[in-house]
């Protein structure tokens, strides 16, 4: 089952954890604004929000081959996001969707 099966059918995290262990250097990103990352984002996800993105994603992840999977609040800006950093040159990508869509635990920061 892939991570995004996982994340379409509100998997538990550890399954998803699991998932991201398995895949060498990947990196879970979430795009929302940082206020909504602090209010609950997936453990283990680093926040790049999508209006600074291009700016940002360099430094958090500087190989252009590392696999992203993205998501947001709905699935609209990690899909938004998906263009941009493929348009960078980034090919591993993944739009998860939406952190609605996720019935997993949430941390808060």
């Amino acid at each position: 089952m892939s991570f995004f099966s996982l994340f379409r059918s509100g998997a538990d995290i550890n399954q998803a954890e699991a998932l991201l262990a398995n895949t060498p250097g990947a990196v879970l990103v979430d795009v929302r604004t940082p206020e909504e990352y602090r209010s609950g984002h997936i453990k283990g996800s680093i926040s790049v929000p999508l209006d600074r993105l291009e700016e940002e994603i360099r430094k958090a992840v500087p190989g252009r081959d590392t696999p992203l999977y993205l998501y947001c609040r709905s699935g609209a800006r990690s899909g938004r996001a998906v263009a941009v950093l493929r348009d960078m040159g980034y090919s591993s990508l993944v739009n998860l969707g939406g952190v609605m869509s996720w019935r997993g635990s949430l941390e808060r920061a």
